[in-house]
């Protein structure tokens, strides 16, 4: 049987699954929908990883590279004596402070996608390639923004006018041994946030927005610990205090867990008998992978914000904020970009690139508290 031509007015006669309302005269507008799903997974990879983007003071930039925050600080009242004009008070308050937060280099993470690979899979291959960079946005994201907080805390107020005292960051100690295991003491977590809690309200921090986040394994102490130290009603909260998406409250502060802020160091927990490679009080539970105790990177001015050298969070072992502690910046929000066209005739395949583009930095530092462990002061200095 001959094969039958097609002439190029019947194309558009043919079925189109990735076309956008039928819209299928090129080969990226027979991609349209495609390019949506990709998105949506990058995303949903990006949302189901990422806590510190709706704990903190999120803003989008456009046509710019830098936002400027306003800080104000405290004023007083004071009484009237009649006849005199009413002209601001007498010391000049409150006064104000100006914050900026500069957009960072392009944050990328990308995958090559071999069209052979992807016809003999049984799964959908893309879909999953998706997640996982979104993951890796995600946890990128979180590390500077969780830096960001830890800066806060070990910084003065902004405000620096003559004759006004503003509070800056707070650094509690966790327990009272020179142990990194009074990190994972529930009792002594339990008095840290107490203490937290009186120093945010001593510094005038509003209580909307409280948050703290643990390392998993100190979260899961305070979950063992719930029917002991009065911190929970077990029967009330039930399998919720498993989620560890900020059910469990001391003082009013919600408990996050999360496996991207500093702790100790690094990121995570990291096994092994090597001296200095286990935690105190931390047995390995066998066939952990490296990931478990990521390694953290010296970020000491490399980009345009400032978060930190490695060497700088040794003692690290928790936050605990409010969300004016640090401000992100976003230029682009988590997006996906597909090659196609002669590009995939050429590779025989796709590259798929997630990407974004943003910056954090501290804001009020009297909202941020940074615990420690294993000795009796923390550094001071952050760069």
């Amino acid at each position: 049987m001959a094969q039958q031509t097609t002439s190029g007015s019947n194309t558009a006669l043919l079925t189109a699954p990735g076309a956008d309302n039928g819209a299928a005269s090129t080969t990226t507008a027979r991609r349209a929908l495609y390019l949506k799903l990709f998105s949506g997974e990058l995303f949903k990879g990006f949302q189901r990883n990422t806590i510190a983007r709706d704990l903190v003071t999120r803003r989008t930039l456009k046509n710019g590279k830098s936002l400027q925050f306003i800080y104000t600080g405290r004023t007083k009242s004071e009484y009237h004596t009649p006849g005199n004009s009413i002209l601001g008070n007498s010391d000049g308050a409150p006064p104000v402070a100006e914050k900026t937060i500069t957009v960072d280099d392009l944050l990328i993470s990308s995958a090559f996608v071999y069209e052979l690979d992807e016809t003999l899979a049984h799964y959908d291959l893309r879909g999953e390639i998706s997640r996982k960079i979104g993951y890796a946005l995600a946890e990128n994201y979180d590390r500077k923004i969780f830096r960001s907080i830890v800066k806060a805390a070990r910084k003065a107020s902004p405000i620096t006018k003559s004759g006004f005292v503003e509070p800056g960051g707070t650094q509690i100690r966790v327990g009272s041994n020179a142990q990194l295991s009074d990190a994972y003491n529930s009792a002594s977590l339990i008095a840290a946030f107490y203490d937290a809690a009186a120093a945010l309200d001593e510094k005038g921090v509003s209580q909307d927005g409280r948050v703290g986040v643990l390392n998993p394994r100190q979260y899961y102490e305070l979950i063992q610990a719930v029917g002991s130290n009065g911190l929970v009603n077990r029967d009330t909260q039930g399998s919720a205090l498993q989620s560890g998406n900020g059910i469990i409250e001391i003082a009013g502060i919600k408990i996050f867990k999360s496996m991207n802020i500093p702790f100790f160091g690094k990121f995570g927990t990291i096994y092994g008998t090597t001296a200095g490679t286990t935690d105190a009080n931390v047995a390995d539970p066998g066939n952990s992978g490296s990931f478990v105790g990521d390694a953290m990177a010296d970020e000491h001015n490399i980009t345009q914000n400032d978060y930190g050298q490695a060497a700088k969070f040794s003692k690290s072992c928790g936050l605990i904020f409010q969300k004016e502690a640090a401000g992100v910046v976003e230029a682009i929000g988590p997006q996906v970009q597909v090659t196609s066209g002669d590009v995939s005739v050429i590779y025989q395949g796709d590259v798929i690139l997630g990407r974004m583009a943003m910056g954090a930095d501290y804001l009020n530092p009297a909202a941020a508290v940074e615990l420690y462990a294993g000795a009796a002061s923390n550094d001071s200095a952050f760069g």
